[in-house]
């Protein structure tokens, strides 16, 4: 049987999810729908169907996602899988030509993901754009290397109060942290705020707590309680969902404040960035347990618009020869300084791959590393240099939620 491809309608939205709920060992229902429904546009998600039966699907959440020195349209590339009746068969790279024409066509300049095989997505253009690290520290060890006088106030808020006064905060912590999509209400009532039971993994409910600096509104952190004691003895653990400052100032507020639970041993989080304050905060930074492993995966599906969007530091331009064989309209020679791209019959000077724009595109990797590891060639002597001056940024990309 021969395999349609097509975008959904508001009816198809379940079944449109099967295919990658398999793998999660369930099926989507009710509290799928009110999860997912507010926030994937249904003709935002291309199915697969062969027989009238939808076996492959991939969506896209429509984001606004920080860039170094700005923001820029992404495609938050979501939810794709093929049954395994059905694999093996190209449907899923019918799905990303799909997918990719479309969102080129509506004008946003990349796609990002977090990858659940880091094998699948290069071949279609997307780099790897960032680590992450995740901590399990014993509290007794989490001393900071210079103790203060903590100047803030917490307290306990409700889901109305959260979303809020936590939107203001994390779109001040997106402005600082490449990578970073901006959360619309709707996102956090349906997606990260609910609180369902199969999510607790044992834990208490979330925690939901507002930090304030000078009388404002500075921070946030969402955690639970996992609660356990030996003897009388705790120990249980802090597991921090998610915790985010918009100062340094407010971040070593939160995580003291996070590190100073009681009637708890521990404290356990994930999706930190490389450069996050706690490695440098604490006197004892081995003492972290710090694990890294893959985090964002970007595609450049517009070069001239995905470059014009981020901020390029003052240097001398450089031609880069880009090669790129699943979007053809991205190829060719293109002239990159501090006003963007252009197109240009300049000889080039580096030669890569458009997956290889996409790592260095947040600033998690640089020109340089590409050269090292043959993921792009100079050509002329000091323009991987010239390339690293212009795509310099101050901070490590950092999205702190799987989507």
């Amino acid at each position: 049987m021969s395999i349609e491809i097509r975008t959904c309608g508001p009816d198809d939205l379940p079944a449109a999810l099967t295919p990658i709920f398999h793998y999660f060992g369930r099926t989507p229902n009710e509290e799928t729908m009110e999860r997912f429904g507010p926030i994937l546009p249904p003709d935002r998600v291309h199915a697969a169907s062969e027989n009238g039966s939808i076996v492959g699907s991939g969506g896209v959440f429509p984001f606004e996602t920080s860039v170094p020195g700005g923001f820029v349209r992404a495609a938050g590339v979501t939810l794709v899988g093929v049954l395994p009746t059905h694999r093996r068969r190209g449907i899923l790279r019918q799905l990303m030509r799909a997918q990719l024409d479309d969102v080129h066509e509506r004008g946003e300049p990349i796609a990002y993901l977090w990858a659940s095989d880091d094998t699948i997505y290069g071949r279609f253009g997307y780099g790897i754009a960032s680590f992450t690290g995740g901590i399990e520290v014993r509290l007794d060890r989490s001393r900071f290397q210079r103790e203060f006088e903590s100047e803030g106030r917490f307290r306990p808020v409700d889901v109305d109060a959260a979303v809020e006064v936590f939107s203001g905060i994390q779109r001040r912590a997106a402005e600082q942290h490449p990578g970073m999509f901006v959360r619309t209400p709707d996102w956090w009532r349906a997606k990260r705020l609910p609180d369902p039971e199969w999510a607790r993994e044992g834990g208490g409910e979330m925690q939901r707590i507002l930090l304030e600096l000078d009388g404002r509104p500075a921070g946030y952190a969402l955690y639970r309680l996992h609660w356990s004691s030996d003897v009388g003895v705790p120990t249980g653990f802090v597991s921090v969902i998610e915790a985010v400052g918009d100062s340094p100032e407010a971040t070593r507020e939160l995580w003291r404040f996070l590190l100073d639970t009681d009637w708890m041993d521990s404290a356990k989080a994930q999706l930190l960035p490389l450069d996050h304050e706690l490695l440098l905060l604490v006197a004892e930074p081995r003492r972290l347990n710090f694990g890294v492993h893959d985090g964002l995966w970007v595609r450049i599906v517009d070069v001239e618009a995905a470059l014009g969007a981020r901020t390029l530091r003052d240097g001398e331009p450089v031609v880069l020869e880009i090669t790129d064989e699943f979007c053809a309209w991205n190829a060719g020679r293109w002239r990159v300084g501090r006003e963007g791209a252009e197109r240009t019959d300049a000889d080039a000077e580096i030669d890569l791959d458009v997956s290889g724009l996409g790592s260095v595109y947040l600033g998690g990797f640089t020109f340089a590393q590409l050269a090292r590891t043959s993921r792009a060639e100079e050509l002329v002597a000091g323009a991987v240099g010239r390339a690293d001056d212009l795509f310099r940024t101050d901070r490590y990309p950092w999205c702190p939620e799987i989507f």
